[in-house]
């Protein structure tokens, strides 16, 4: 028994995503490890990479993309895995937080019924346990329970985001993924998600993929910085942010200073 190195819940080595035909390098060389419990934020302007890591580990890669390289998972070598495998894995051992959160619901059905029925189908519960841990959930979201009754077009998209992440809770996976949660929400709706995701946080394993270092700072052990496709930089998150070694991260580090200073200057310096 090896007690002073655990046995990470996640670990990615040299993995890399190229296009089928052309052989194009789009991700490269990527590894990583998370911890059970831990919270890994994959930071990086648009175009570097992030969510399709993210797309890979998941087994989501679009048609004519190529992964290669090792993913382990809880024990399980994820290249082994025929699409059964990952439907069954994905939702109750795995589950992902989009960006768009309307698109992940279908627009002409109560949330209340989508939500239990996605209970039903990925977890197995009868339909009165189904639609009690999902009114359990709404509540840890700060939901009312009448947002059962709604549709999605009747939601913000800070409420929507939290319907996702109370089916999340519900779900109970060992590691939630959560890509650009809270990119396309105002301020007071992006602090609303990420108090909810720092509940998911507290039951699961995270990787937050963000381009706001401010939110992964709130929420990450760790971080990645992605660049081009490449992993540039990788590590404790208080270390990387206190004394970032690659150009990379000191210039997603001056822009998030530079950024609050224009803020405080814009509320009169205070």
């Amino acid at each position: 028994m090896n007690h002073g190195h655990p046995v990470p819940l996640l670990e990615l080595r040299h993995v890399s995503v190229t296009e089928g035909l052309s052989g194009r390098p789009l991700v490269r060389d990527v590894s990583f490890s998370l911890q059970r419990g831990h919270c890994l934020g994959i930071v990086g302007e648009s175009g570097s990479g992030k969510s399709l890591l993210c797309r890979a580990l998941l087994g989501l890669l679009p048609s004519g993309l190529v992964r290669s390289g090792q993913l382990h998972f809880d024990g399980r070598d994820l290249g082994r895995l025929d699409p059964a495998g990952w439907r069954e894995l994905r939702g109750t051992g795995m589950a992902v937080i989009l960006q768009q959160a309307m698109t992940a619901f279908d627009p002409l059905r109560p949330l209340g019924k989508q939500l239990a029925g996605t209970l039903r189908d990925t977890a197995g519960l009868s339909a009165s346990r189904a639609r009690e841990a999902v009114r359990e959930a709404l509540q840890r979201v700060g939901l009312p329970e009448t947002v059962l009754h709604g549709y999605p077009h009747q939601l913000s998209g800070g409420m929507l985001q939290r319907c996702m992440i109370a089916l999340t809770l519900a779900l109970r996976p060992a590691l939630v993924v959560a890509d650009e949660p809270t990119s396309a929400l105002d301020a007071c709706h992006q602090q609303q998600v990420l108090r909810c995701l720092a509940d998911v946080a507290r039951d699961a394993s995270l990787i937050f993929v963000s381009h706001d270092l401010g939110a992964v700072q709130q929420l990450a052990d760790d971080v990645l910085v992605m660049q081009a496709g490449r992993c540039v930089e990788y590590g404790r998150a208080a270390q990387l942010f206190d004394a970032p070694r690659h150009a990379c991260t000191r210039h997603l580090v001056r822009t998030r200073l530079a950024l609050w200073r224009g803020f405080r200057q814009a509320l009169g310096g205070r």
